[in-house]
């Protein structure tokens, strides 16, 4: 299958809508043309600054807008950083993610963020960093620094993202995914399901993330994890077939990005994610929390991977980077 950038909703729609079971044996066709059978690529996220985020994202525990109860946290420092890494590569974590609870990073904080991308990337860990809004300068500087990846989520569709946060536009955030594309980095890109969008919404995110010129190399597929004191907190939860769906819709329409399970799977069935793993899914995030919301433990996953026969992805670093890094070590 061609990789296509020319989606249409109606497509969409109508894979969206096929037989579930079709649905899901055509996502696993289309995902052993483009990876390797029962193959699983590990992530590791890390906050390294907490809290008092001026953004009112409705489903967010680090919101200022809000009494979630969060205690804030300030920067950490690098070195107890690098030491969550190496324990992250121990694991089977081939990519380390590291979040902050920024509107957008000030130049006081590139120097901190800068040097902790090379010391995490000297480990042999894929990098990847959530910071919020990027201008080119700043994108590029990343790039600079070796990092690998940068996250930022669309969240929603465009016409229910206003429903969702008022203190940034959906254009703000395609902005930020251009300076980072610009600089040479690949994109973690993707969306939260449950926030009390219509299917419609559903397809709507899934239509911009496969209309980008060059598709996210990785798209996480969130489930809403309702925090006290949010606005979404008493939200009715979404059907996990509805989540399943749109991670098989998501595999056929970008057959080339990684699908990442993320926030949510800690309420799901092993054979929930059996069945989202044969729907597409070819990563997720391991670890005993998600930034501030609690996640599967690691001792847990090492069970499931065992139980589903899968197999850990190794790093995809070159062997000039893997030489440079063996030198700063």
């Amino acid at each position: 299958m061609n990789t296509r950038h020319d989606w249409t909703r109606e497509e969409i729609t109508n894979l969206y809508n096929l037989p579930f079971l079709d649905l899901v044996f055509e996502a696993q066709r289309i995902h052993r043309e483009n990876f390797p059978a029962n193959t699983i690529q590990v992530s590791t996220l890390l906050s390294i600054k907490t809290g008092k985020c001026p953004e009112d994202c409705k489903y967010c525990s680090q919101s200022v807008h809000y009494d979630s109860k969060l205690e804030a946290e300030k920067r950490i420092a690098i070195s107890k950083v690098i030491e969550e890494a190496k324990l992250a590569l121990a694991q089977g974590s081939s990519r380390f993610c590291m979040g902050a609870a920024w509107r957008n990073p000030h130049e006081r904080d590139m120097p901190y963020v800068l040097e902790m991308v090379k010391e995490v990337k000297a480990l042999g860990l894929e990098t990847c960093m959530t910071l919020g809004m990027l201008n080119q300068s700043q994108a590029e500087r990343l790039k600079d620094a070796g990092l690998d990846y940068y996250n930022h989520n669309l969240d929603t569709s465009r016409e229910y993202y206003s429903h969702i946060i008022s203190t940034r536009t959906f254009d703000d955030r395609l902005d930020t995914l251009e300076h980072v594309r610009n600089a040479g980095m690949k994109i973690c890109s993707g969306g939260i399901l449950g926030l009390g969008e219509t299917q419609n919404d559903r397809i709507g995110l899934l239509y911009e993330l496969a209309t980008l010129a060059i598709h996210p190399e990785s798209v996480p597929i969130n489930m809403l994890v309702p925090i006290e004191g949010t606005p979404l907190e008493n939200i009715e939860k979404l059907d996990v077939i509805e989540w399943i769906r749109t991670i098989a819709v998501a595999r056929i329409i970008m057959p080339k990005s990684y699908i990442r399970l993320s926030a949510g799977r800690e309420s799901l069935s092993d054979s929930d994610q059996a069945l989202a793993f044969m729907a597409g899914a070819n990563s997720f995030f391991s670890g005993e929390k998600l930034l501030t919301t609690p996640n599967i433990g690691e001792g847990k996953d090492k069970i499931l991977l065992r139980k589903l026969d899968l197999k850990v992805e190794k790093p995809k670093l070159t062997i000039h980077e893997l030489s440079i890094n063996a030198m700063e070590v």
